[in-house]
């Protein structure tokens, strides 16, 4: 996924905003969380850094594309290495997870706020059959 439709992608989700970070890095947050951080340099080792279920985890880094996130795998971290076998859909999905993950973890009164208002609203984890299986990215 280029740089330019990442950045598009995360911002519109509620509540996203973007920080260039520790050198090279577009550090993407929700609320002051962070949910992707993604290598501008092209020569990065890593493309991009994000949170996955825990069930998700394992079934990911066997899969080569992704490794455990350096300073980050204790918390179910994945880091992209490279995009052969990645659909941009899969992808999406595996951002939203991690952006979901994130926002459940905020207090209830922030998360109804970036539903919408909604009373009680809460913003699950979804783990969708496209973020565990290589062959949906053909």
């Amino acid at each position: 996924m280029h740089i330019d439709a990442l950045r598009t992608y995360c911002l519109a989700l509620p509540g996203t905003t973007e920080h260039v970070q520790w050198g090279e890095h577009l550090v993407l947050k929700v609320v002051g969380k962070v949910y992707v951080i993604a290598a501008l340099e092209s020569t990065a080792r890593h493309l991009m850094s994000f949170k996955v279920i825990p069930e998700n985890f394992g079934d990911l880094v066997e899969r080569g594309d992704f490794v455990q996130a350096p300073y980050c795998a204790k918390g179910q971290w994945v880091a992209l290495e490279r995009q052969n076998n990645v659909s941009p859909r899969e992808l999406q999905a595996l951002i939203r997870t991690s952006y979901d993950l994130v926002v459940a973890k905020l207090p209830k009164k922030t998360q109804a706020a970036l539903a919408g208002g909604e009373k009680g609203a809460r913003v699950k984890p979804r783990a969708s059959k496209a973020a565990t299986s290589p062959e949906s990215s053909t």
